[in-house]
């Protein structure tokens, strides 16, 4: 799978099909728009591609929105990247192309740059300057510019839409089982470990702490994860919090990992949340806390 930051794309890659969107966590409903995109590629021998944007227009806009991923971008790469893409255009999304309008949109880079033969798109797809193109732009003039608009209805579970919107909700909630069974996958982070107060190290518990960045926050509280460093797989249980107990003042992840005990600053780490195990609690002694750190780790454990 090829990546594009800009626009100069292979000739190979032209007379594609292509996929466009912000697919914020790749779920179930993303994963059935590019299988149908995929198939219809296939058909017809041609590639297949996908649009998306850096960053997401929405923080772009709004600057006080700082946790709103799903997915880093590198996970977004490694997910398109599993379901087999041709390539990825990423435009940087900044002051100037937000002020390119829809009918400029279509014709510089859906027709001029790529030569597109279908447009996959979702019913509520907007875009160009000041969000007025939709998919009724698109059909206009797809007959003048050589490409058919797909629109593709969204996938359902339990008579609810799955939408990134509705992830980033159960997740807030601490409904992490929910929020995975609609990704498909369970929900995850990765960062790099950073040095911490080594609090929980003296306590028994020594812990990998990692920033959230830009991810989604989820409920704040203990979780069970599954944590892959490398190659290596181990179980564990996270904490998400402020550590009331010792007056934290920053949001921080906290990993306990089971069978490892040893210094793992600067390396890159994949958390996988598995189940919510209970909210974030101060403790007014330390034994409070470590005994009931013992319990979330047997429950851990269990559930992992």
């Amino acid at each position: 799978m090829k990546i594009y930051n800009n626009l100069n794309l292979n000739k190979k890659f032209k007379n594609s099909v292509i996929a466009i969107g912000n697919f914020d966590g790749i779920h179930l409903g993303h994963q059935k728009v590019l299988k149908q995109a995929k198939q219809k590629a296939k058909i017809n021998k041609i590639p297949l591609g996908l649009i998306s944007f850096e960053p997401m227009p929405v923080m772009f806009f709004n600057q006080k929105i700082k946790n709103h991923r799903i997915n880093s971008l590198e996970q977004k790469k490694k997910q398109l990247k599993i379901l087999k893409l041709n390539f990825i255009l990423l435009i940087k999304f900044n002051k100037k192309f937000s002020f390119i309008s829809a009918d400029k949109f279509i014709k510089k880079i859906i027709f001029e740059k790529l030569r597109s033969k279908y447009v996959f798109v979702s019913k509520n797809f907007k875009f160009g300057k000041n969000r007025k193109g939709n998919i009724n732009t698109l059909k206009k003039f797809q007959n003048t510019y050589g490409y058919k608009t797909i629109i593709t209805p969204p996938l359902k579970k339990a008579k609810k839409i799955i939408s990134s919107t509705l992830i980033r909700k159960k997740i807030q909630l601490g409904k992490i089982t929910e929020a995975n069974k609609l990704l498909n996958r369970p929900w995850s982070i990765e960062g790099k470990v950073i040095k911490g107060s080594k609090r929980g190290r003296k306590i028994g518990f020594p812990t990998c702490n990692i920033k959230l960045n830009d991810y989604i926050i989820p409920k704040l509280g203990v979780y069970s994860v599954m944590v892959k460093i490398g190659q290596i797989k181990k179980k564990g249980i996270a904490n998400i919090g402020y550590r009331p107990t010792f007056n934290g003042q920053n949001l921080l992840l906290e990993v306990n990992i089971f069978g490892i005990n040893k210094n793992l600053y600067n390396k890159i780490i994949k958390v996988s949340f598995i189940r919510f195990i209970r909210p974030e609690k101060r403790f007014k002694r330390l034994e409070q806390l470590k005994k009931q750190i013992k319990i979330d780790i047997n429950l851990a454990k269990k559930n992992v």
